[in-house]
């Protein structure tokens, strides 16, 4: 049986409009001959996303994203396709990332190892975002950029206000300073140059004064060791002993013991020691006025003269 042209004609034509459908899908990443299962994926931000984007488990391509569409709540609905040889559980993490600093974004499933229910073509898997590098920097520079901004608007305010504060008036007074600063220098240098000079010419007496100085220290450092090996613990038990001594004498005294603590506490004994004082200052003042009454040498034999008595006494009691 001969095959005519026209159905020569028509298989090429058909073969033409396949091999057509096939190359365009192809194209798009998708591969007719492949069974592939579909999953949606919610995100609220997919920028940087793109269509055909790789989509890995562990970091082995296992599908692409087919498609992106908005809806109408503003977010974004991204449609899966996933080599059908791998079989993916309901409750795996569909998780948007930047695999590097240049370039768009990527999805990376990260499988439910708890669950053993399998996800089915057409459902939906939980999604997550991972901050990119970029982000992770934009993240950190954005608050020293704030601040820097702020240090910036300080500055320009402060220096508005010295542009404020220096006139012309200002201006000149500084100058004047500067110019008393440095007339300043210049006799702080003249005297610099005459204590240089000073320090010259009197170099032999300062380092004898420095000789003598070292001497006395060395003095110092033996009077140091003298004390040093002196048995200073035992004075200062001995002295503590003694302050002991003094503290119970003072007890004793306190408390009317002995000649002095009966002087001090007996009120009796004070007074008859007060009144032989006054008796014995009597005494000695009769005696200073009157010695003949006490003491009578006679050369010629003369007669004692009769005591008597004195009128008053001469000291207030």
């Amino acid at each position: 049986m001969k095959i005519t042209r026209e159905i020569k004609t028509a298989i090429l034509v058909i073969a033409s409009i396949l091999l057509f459908i096939w190359g365009y899908s192809f194209l798009k990443g998708r591969d007719l001959l492949s069974d592939y299962q579909t999953f949606y994926v919610k995100y609220d931000n997919v920028e940087g996303l793109i269509n055909s984007a790789p989509v890995t488990i562990n970091g082995l391509v296992v599908g692409k994203v087919n498609s992106i569409k908005l809806n109408k709540d503003w977010t974004s609905l991204v449609e899966l396709q996933i080599d059908g040889d791998y079989q993916i559980t309901k409750n795996s993490v569909a998780e948007l990332y930047s695999p590097g600093p240049i370039g768009g974004k990527q999805i990376t499933i990260i499988p439910d190892l708890k669950s053993a229910e399998i996800a089915k073509s057409g459902d939906f898997l939980q999604s997550s975002s991972k901050l990119g590098l970029t982000d992770l920097v934009s993240n950190e520079i954005k608050p020293i950029k704030e601040k820097l901004d702020k240090v910036l608007e300080n500055a320009n305010t402060m220096l508005v206000n010295i542009n404020q504060v220096l006139d012309d008036k200002t201006k000149q007074n500084l100058r004047s300073s500067l110019e008393n600063l440095n007339a300043t220098l210049a006799e702080f240098k003249e005297v610099s140059k005459s204590a240089n000079e000073m320090l010259a010419d009197n170099k032999g007496k300062i380092s004898s004064t420095m000789s003598n100085v070292e001497k006395a220290s060395a003095n110092f450092s033996k009077i140091s060791d003298s004390i040093a090996k002196a048995n200073i613990g035992q004075t200062v038990k001995n002295l503590e002993k003694t302050l002991a001594n003094v503290d119970k004498l003072m007890a004793d005294i306190q408390s009317g013991k002995g000649t002095l603590g009966k002087l001090a506490k007996d009120e009796t004994m004070y007074n008859n020691f007060a009144k032989t004082s006054k008796e014995l200052e009597l005494l000695l003042q009769d005696l200073r006025l009157n010695p003949t009454r006490y003491v009578n040498v006679s050369l010629f034999g003369k007669k004692n003269k009769p005591y008597k008595a004195p009128v008053a006494d001469t000291i207030k009691k």
